[in-house]
């Protein structure tokens, strides 16, 4: 029976949310698994993947083979990496401790760059927002300049009519006067 570590899906339409399993490769993807490993969230930013690290590298060491996302989450994570380690202490390339020490300095510096990664996109979501913010106010001060542009010119509009009857009366005067002018 060959174990594969996957995701299974939960969740609505569009909003997916995944366990992490060992399953029997043989089973379908929602179907019946054999241990819960943890569960990952995709819609989160950055993603939220709560796993028990123990319980994957036991299913690792013991041949489940996982598939490409959860080999990707379990590299995330240090499971692989401790795989690594505990097989250099097998071949004796190095003591328990010197492995232990090697992934608890490992995982310090990951939750270093995480803590980072996770600052830098909060700060980019407040300048986001501050420039949406910005560009809705721009926004609001062309809407009302149009507004007033457009009020003011039908003010204006009585004053251009009655210049355009104030022409309109000279010509006609200069045409009477000219046709009376013919006329004698």
């Amino acid at each position: 029976m060959p174990v594969r570590l996957r995701l299974q899906r939960h969740g609505r339409t569009k909003k997916p949310f995944y366990f992490i399993v060992a399953a029997d490769s043989r089973s379908p993807r929602d179907g019946a698994y054999i241990e819960r490993v943890g569960d990952y969230n995709p819609l989160t930013t950055p993603a939220t993947i709560n796993i028990d690290a123990d319980k994957a590298f036991d299913w690792v060491m013991k041949g489940a083979e996982p598939s490409d996302t959860v080999r990707r989450i379990l590299t995330y994570k240090g499971v692989l990496y401790k795989k690594h380690l505990y097989r250099g202490v097998r071949k004796g390339a190095f003591t328990q401790e010197e492995a232990d020490t090697k992934y608890a300095a490992w995982v310090a510096a990951k939750g270093d760059r995480t803590q980072d990664r996770i600052a830098m996109l909060n700060a980019a979501k407040k300048e986001a927002a501050a420039l949406r913010a910005a560009a809705e106010t721009d926004k609001r001060n062309s809407r009302a300049a149009a507004k007033a542009a457009a009020a003011a010119p039908a003010e204006e509009a009585p004053a251009v009519e009655e210049a355009d009857t104030t022409v309109a009366t000279e010509i006609t005067e200069t045409t009477e006067s000219t046709d009376t002018a013919a006329a004698e």
